[in-house]
């Protein structure tokens, strides 16, 4: 034996002299032992998982959990407990729910095992047996029946009318029909390998025996199992910008609180009380509650996704859509319709269209033709039931006025020749009051090596054989399937002799034109892609020519003679070479799963941000390498669905691009929620830290800084994650993937509109003093707190002013601030709160000027809003 694997180009004898079996027999027991120890077992291995310890300890790594564990440990120490233990339940939640995307992350290889058949029936020592599938070795024959899954990778010997379903493996609907000749050619997609089985797909009709050529981690599955093995972990965008941020984060703290202690220390202040100013300082600064507002928006994200049809496997997945830059879809049942559909009917130069004037008797016969010769039935539970090309033809005929059940009762089928992979089409003989008629159906030019005439109403006519083959060719090329049909009539039935004389001297009715068309909503969908900045590729197992006429027709690609990369073409190119060609491409044809990985690799070392579509096994191992997989859940497979991070419950292209346009809503919310509480946690330090520098007392206490972060980071932070998305949100292009948490002016806006609300916070403090006003504090306490409710109404919009989005366009938010006022009204006027916090009840003239402070911060940001309009509108206009 050799480890060659072009089995298909072999002959399946010589295969089985190479193995050392006679197919007639069988190996013998004794021999097959002996290479079971030599192979091992036909199952499929995977590289030990993770432990559990490891992967709960892996949650705590993160440099921003690393800050926040830091901060409790100084807020306990400083005698916070309250702080302390907030962060602690923070952490510990977001470590549990870490764990458990983890753990579920690993479940792909699971399911690929579930494919794997139990038993297999094999000819040993020349008897049939019933053997685990785990026990067949190379050599062994296997002998299978409708129904049965393909226990390992078959080199076909022998059939009778084999049909298998190879939709698992790669991603084609339709059942092939396989025959056991010698392939000719060097490269054949796994599609393309008919006188193949493999091992879990499963055959649907026929039966047959093949020579075991490859077991376990060998087959064409267990290639699938060692890609899914690969270590393919990324970081998502939100995760790299929230490492990044925390890292800042802490740098920029530290040196202030250095900074702070040393001015004071110098200005002759006690050690230990601005060590204590310090420390306090730096737990004020650390965003706790971002962790967990971020956890949250996520998963709000994706139970709204879930009401149209998007299912969030992986919840760092919701924000990673808004930053995908390709889609590569697979077309089957994503941006078609899974269902073959009648395009054109042309019968002695006459066209007939579905949806057209009713058809002339030209076209009428070559519908009647495709109603009887023709295996489809009808049930009234499931309607039309069988090959997708037949039901379309039923459909088309019954559209037309010839309804299949009845022009059979007046032309009842009394013989048929099935069709075969070999001959390429099949005939049925029907008793019809004018005597026996044939009808034959298959491929163009299977059928028109037959003919010798064209029918017509009034008789036959000479056959315009070229004619005919140029016009299947044109229809081939806009991506059509072609079908003949052609006619003859008989005396009497054959004889069992005559079989092969049946299919002669036919008389050809026409061609019918069929294609499984795009999806209506999915050519807007793909306009919306492409108007986001977003790249669709079609990656499909179909022919070049069908790929590309869909591909036109959903304006994926706008030229007929557009370039289509195949696989036998991608095969020839190494990886340099392919990431050269990658981004210039739209359509793939033919590939295997490991092309799928070679793609998606390709475009993530340009940067790119990939999503990637798939159902069978064979995607699983693309849809695990993709920054987002998305599986589909209807006519999915279980391995799919656990690689993926994403799941259309609807099968739809378009519900993609309804997800993308969630995740940029969600992410512009996460943006929004960091811009609100890092300016107020600036405009507390700016305040803590400006007040020594310009001779003023310290303004507030330990507990008004722990108040303000807990009613202001708290509902009004969470409440953003209601807000609706920007206008113009799928007319930008993504965000790039290097891009800080921080772009667009958000570091800037940070400091000056904190540095704005610190200002107005120690102006009010030195009025009051000034005044010998002697509730100063209680007034720079409100001002903080309030002026971060007017901001947070202010950066509702990036854009927009708060008028255009109106005050009931997010409700949570208007509760959550109206709770967050009345709470602090309650701190200043209730008396038992005043004690507690160290608050006075304040004058309406005092409130007043509080108030107005905390306007400014509100109109500020109005302010820097129209400037960002004028600034967009200039540069649109340049």
């Amino acid at each position: 034996m050799t480890d060659r694997t072009d089995w298909h180009l072999r002959d399946a004898h010589e295969l089985a002299s190479e193995h050392g079996v006679n197919p007639a027999l069988g190996l013998p027991e004794a021999e097959a032992g002996e290479r079971i120890q030599r192979h091992g077992p036909n199952e499929l291995t995977s590289k030990a998982g993770t432990n559990w310890l490891s992967l709960l300890a892996d949650q705590f790594k993160d440099f921003m959990v690393l800050v926040l564990i830091a901060a409790a440990v100084v807020s306990g120490v400083i005698g916070e407990l309250v702080d302390t233990l907030a962060i602690v339940v923070i952490v510990v939640l977001n470590a549990i729910i870490g764990f458990v995307q983890a753990w579920r992350a690993d479940k792909a290889m699971a399911a690929l095992q579930q494919l794997a058949a139990a038993h297999a029936t094999v000819l040993r020592d020349g008897e049939v047996r019933q053997i685990p599938a785990a026990g067949l070795v190379p050599g062994d024959i296997v002998l299978l029946e409708a129904g049965n899954q393909i226990p390992a990778d078959l080199r076909l010997i022998d059939m009778a009318q084999l049909r298998v379903d190879e939709s698992a493996l790669t991603g084609e609907s339709v059942t092939v029909e396989k025959h056991a000749s010698t392939l000719i050619g060097v490269v054949h997609a796994l599609g393309d390998r008919l006188n193949m089985a493999f091992k879990g797909t499963t055959a649907t009709h026929g039966r047959a025996r093949g020579l075991v050529v490859a077991t376990g981690m060998k087959t064409e599955l267990g290639k699938v199992a060692h890609l899914l093995d690969r270590d393919t972990d990324r970081s998502t965008p939100l995760q790299l910008r929230l490492a990044a941020f925390g890292k800042r984060l802490a740098l920029a703290v530290i040196a202030i609180c250095v900074v702070l202690f040393s001015v004071g220390v110098l200005r002759g202040e006690p050690p230990l009380l601005m060590a204590l100013t310090a420390i306090s300082l730096a737990v004020a600064a650390i965003p706790e509650a971002l962790p967990a507002v971020v956890t949250v928006l996520l998963a709000l994200g994706a139970r709204k996704m879930v009401m149209f049809n998007a299912l969030i496997r992986r919840l760092p997945s919701v924000e990673t859509l808004g930053s995908v830059t390709y889609i590569c879809s697979d077309k089957t049942g994503t941006l078609t319709q899974n269902r073959m559909h009648a395009e054109l009917l042309l019968a002695g130069g006459e066209h007939w269209k579905p949806g057209d004037p009713a058809p002339g008797l030209l076209n009428l016969e070559l519908l009647r033709a495709a109603a009887l010769c023709n295996d489809a039935s009808h049930t009234l539970k499931d309607g039309w039931q069988g090959d997708p090309t037949e039901t379309a033809l039923t459909r088309v005929a019954g559209d037309a006025g010839l309804h299949k059940p009845t022009i059979e009762q007046a032309a009842p089928r009394v013989l048929e020749l099935p069709f075969d992979a070999a001959r390429k089409r099949m005939t049925t003989f029907h008793r019809t009051p004018d005597g026996l008629v044939a009808y034959t159906k298959g491929a163009p030019e299977a059928v028109l090596a037959r003919c010798t005439s064209q029918w017509q109403p009034g008789g036959e006519v000479d056959l315009q054989r070229a004619n005919v083959l140029d016009a299947a060719e044109n229809l081939a090329a806009q991506g059509l399937r072609v079908l003949a049909l052609a006619r003859r009539n008989h005396g009497q039935l054959p004889g069992s002799g005559d079989l092969e004389a049946v299919e002669t001297d036919l008389c050809l009715i026409g061609l019918i034109g069929l294609i499984d068309p795009p999806r209506p909503e999915a050519a807007a969908a793909v306009r919306d892609c492409i108007s986001a900045g977003i790249t669709p590729v079609m990656i499909t197992g179909d022919h070049p020519a069908t790929a590309r006429a869909i591909a036109q027709r959903l304006g994926i690609v706008h030229d007929a003679d557009a370039t289509v990369l195949s696989g036998a073409d991608l095969s020839t190119l190494n990886d340099e070479a392919l990431r050269e060609r990658v981004r210039s491409v739209r359509v793939y044809a033919r590939v295997d799963p490991l092309q799928k990985i070679r793609i998606v690799e390709s475009l993530q070392a340009h940067g790119e941000f990939v999503a990637m579509t798939g159902d069978g096994v064979n995607d699983a191992p693309a849809l695990k390498q993709a920054d987002i997989g998305v599986a589909m859940g209807r006519g999915g497979t279980d391995v799919a669905r656990e690689a993926s991070s994403l799941v259309l419950l609807d099968d739809n292209f378009a519900t993609i691009v309804a997800a993308v346009r969630e995740g940029r809503r969600i992410y512009d919310n996460i943006r929004k929620f960091v811009r609100y509480a890092m300016t107020g946690n600036s405009g507390e330090i700016w305040t803590i830290f400006l007040a020594p520098m310009v001779g003023l007392p310290i303004p507030l206490l330990p507990i008004h800084i722990l108040w303000v972060n807990l009613v202001t980071d708290g509902l009004p932070g969470l409440a953003l994650a209601a807000e609706p998305a920007e206008r113009g949100i799928m007319q930008r292009a993504p965000r790039a993937p290097q891009e800080s948490l921080f772009a667009h002016g958000m570091w800037q806006h940070i400091l000056a509109i904190g540095l704005l609300l610190g200002g107005l916070c120690l102006a009010v403090q030195a009025w009051a003093i000034e005044t010998g006003n002697g509730h100063w504090q209680t007034m720079v306490f409100t001002v903080l707190t309030l002026g971060q409710m007017a901001h947070v109404m202010a950066i509702r919009s990036e854009m927009d002013p708060l008028w255009r989005l109106g005050l009931g366009s997010n409700k949570p938010l208007l509760g959550a601030v109206g709770l967050t006022f009345a709470l602090q009204m309650a701190v200043i006027y209730v008396p038992a709160f005043n004690t507690v916090f160290k608050t006075a009840p304040l004058s309406a003239f005092e409130l007043a000027i509080c108030l107005a402070a905390s306007a400014v911060v509100f109109i500020a940001v109005e302010i820097e809003k129209a400037w960002r309009r004028s600034r967009a509108a200039t540069l649109i206009q340049a």
